[in-house]
């Protein structure tokens, strides 16, 4: 019996998207590809992404899940494994806590920010991409950052970067290209608000994985629904990825 990814991902509560980066990262390979290109999954196949899902509810970051699916017969190294579950366990934990305490400190100050903000880290949504392509420290820094700020930080952090989105979404509208001096102006500070997040390579000073960074964002902006609909369209959102990869090659 096997199912498509389609099937797969409806089922388990992923996007095809993910199970195709599973793929190429050697995560979770399809069973077999047909002569049409369409991947298809067997029994095996859905067991070691239930396991994998399970690894990653817990915080663990894919080559981490990876190391574990592949010591599985190591009887030292599970309870290794174990032992590290427990502890991403706690950490989660830890943010929930963090998350209750801010959630007080937004009624005491009369605010009412959006219950996922609370909740989440600002990347958590993209966790498994960015460990995947950045490292587990870039990820812990910047959520570490997050979660270190109050409510009210938190808040006008958000109003921040709603003002960004907006005058991205305002230049676009009044149709300059991404070549302008207004569309690179706003590139500039798009680099600059990424600056601010500790461990992004940008805040490094690494030139040569910030432009990288740069432009996947970028692409990412476009390819991501979610982000397409930040920017109010498909074409919106290249508006600002072709602004930003122009910068990328021109100012970095």
């Amino acid at each position: 019996m096997e199912w498509t990814i389609q099937q797969v991902a409806a089922r388990a509560g992923v996007t095809s998207r993910t199970l195709r980066h599973y793929d190429d990262i050697g995560l979770l390979h399809p069973s077999r590809v047909g002569d049409n290109g369409y991947r298809y999954y067997d029994m095996d196949a859905v067991a070691r992404l239930q396991r994998i899902l399970l690894l990653r509810d817990l915080g663990l970051g894919l080559p981490v899940i990876a190391d574990v699916l592949d010591r599985q017969g190591d009887e030292e190294g599970a309870l290794g494994d174990h032992i590290g579950l427990l502890e991403a366990e706690r950490s989660r934990l830890d943010q929930r806590i963090r998350a209750v305490r801010h959630t007080l400190d937004a009624r005491a100050s009369g605010s009412d920010p959006s219950m996922q903000m609370m909740l989440e880290g600002f990347n958590d949504p993209y966790r498994d991409e960015v460990v995947a392509r950045w490292g587990e420290r870039v990820f812990q820094e910047s959520n570490d950052w997050w979660h270190g700020k109050t409510v009210r930080q938190q808040i006008a952090w958000k109003r921040d970067t709603d003002d960004l989105v907006n005058s991205w979404a305002e230049a676009w509208k009044d149709g300059v290209s991404p070549g302008s001096d207004r569309a690179q102006a706003m590139a500039a500070r798009h680099v600059e608000w990424l600056r601010a997040i500790p461990g992004t390579p940008v805040a490094e000073g690494d030139r040569e994985r910030s432009v990288e960074l740069v432009r996947c964002l970028g692409d990412m902006y476009v390819e991501d629904p979610s982000f397409s609909t930040t920017y109010g369209t498909v074409e919106g959102a290249a508006f600002v990825r072709d602004s930003l990869h122009e910068y990328a090659r021109t100012s970095m």
